[in-house]
């Protein structure tokens, strides 16, 4: 039995015979259905049978976070957030931002396996194979194999199939001054002037064909390009001109009046729920304006949100706390 093979089964408890086959069969253990995307449609999800799941996080707890990414890559890390995607970018002038066309499913299991021949992070063939069987997922009517969105391992295993790409992208815009940084399908450059971004396009399209893996295209549907003139917005957050990073008015707006509605007692612990992972948000993002709401609203009632139970609703709270601000 191989190393990887032998660490599996210590962590699971499950015999060689019994990974061999879950492993092999994994590609078509999955449920299939859809959820709507924000700009309309529907996005298939691929939902992975609990079994495989289990040995997906263990795979990737256990083999998958030892692999570099690049630290131009900032989603699906720990250490990193949204936040982390925009604030290369503040103080920037100009924020071109371009998209890939079907992430996750145009990258295969050969991908996969051309990484692990070129870096020989793994080297038996039985090791190659069975988890390149157990990290992606068939369709329906397919014979190869995609990376699915669903199963715990796309997030870090696209970071790691991308490292190449990011550090080529890296080389080839810093020369002019370009800032770069992808979170998932995301791409975000920015500059002093809108000079120094003429040539990305271009760039990045030599960077995918010369790389072997993966096999990405570009959607132009999705290039945009935003001066400091007009709202720049990085993967939902906003670029002041002043150099801060902030979720923006619109937001904010959105967020005070439900804090106000919450102190009152008008939000149903749905709502509850919604406005606590909002302040979440705020926290992570613009931890300064959580002050703007407890000089507001009251210490105790902001935390109040934040420690709602399910289920819970804000009560209204004596004048005093009106007069906490």
């Amino acid at each position: 039995m191989s190393q990887l093979l032998d660490k599996l089964s210590f962590e699971t408890g499950m015999r060689a015979n019994e990974l061999r086959r879950i492993m092999y069969t994994a590609p078509n253990r999955y449920k299939i259905y859809s959820i709507p995307k924000r700009v309309g449609g529907f996005r298939s999800i691929a939902q992975p049978a609990r079994e495989v799941k289990l040995l997906q996080r263990t795979l990737a707890k256990t083999f998958l976070t030892t692999l570099p990414t690049h630290a131009a890559a900032t989603a699906y890390k720990p250490e990193t957030s949204l936040r982390s995607n925009a604030l290369p970018h503040a103080g920037r002038g100009p924020v071109l931002k371009l998209d890939f066309r079907d992430f996750f499913p145009s990258i295969r299991d050969r991908d996969w396996i051309a990484y692990c021949r070129q870096t020989g992070c793994l080297t038996e063939d039985e090791d190659i194979y069975l988890t390149s069987r157990l990290l992606f997922h068939r369709r329906k009517g397919e014979s190869h194999l995609r990376l699915a969105i669903g199963a715990p391992t796309s997030p870090i295993l696209s970071n790691i199939l991308m490292y190449e790409f990011d550090v080529r992208v890296v080389e080839t815009v810093v020369a002019d001054g370009v800032t770069y940084t992808r979170y998932a399908d995301d791409m975000t450059f920015s500059a002093q002037r809108t000079g120094n971004l003429t040539h990305v396009i271009r760039d990045v399209g030599r960077v995918l064909r010369d790389i072997q893996y993966p096999r990405l295209a570009l959607n132009p549907e999705k290039t945009t390009l935003v001066t400091a003139k007009y709202g720049r917005r990085v993967t939902g957050l906003t670029l002041a001109n002043d150099g801060r990073v902030t979720v923006g008015r619109d937001s904010k707006r959105k967020i005070r009046a439900a804090v106000y509605q919450a102190v009152n007692g008008r939000l149903d612990p749905e709502q509850m729920q919604v406005l606590t992972g909002m302040l979440a948000y705020v926290n992570a993002v613009e931890p300064e304006y959580l002050d703007v709401l407890r000089r507001k609203f009251g210490t105790q009632a902001i935390l109040k949100i934040q420690r709602a139970p399910r289920g819970e609703k804000i009560r209204r709270r004596s004048p005093a706390l009106a007069q906490n601000r």
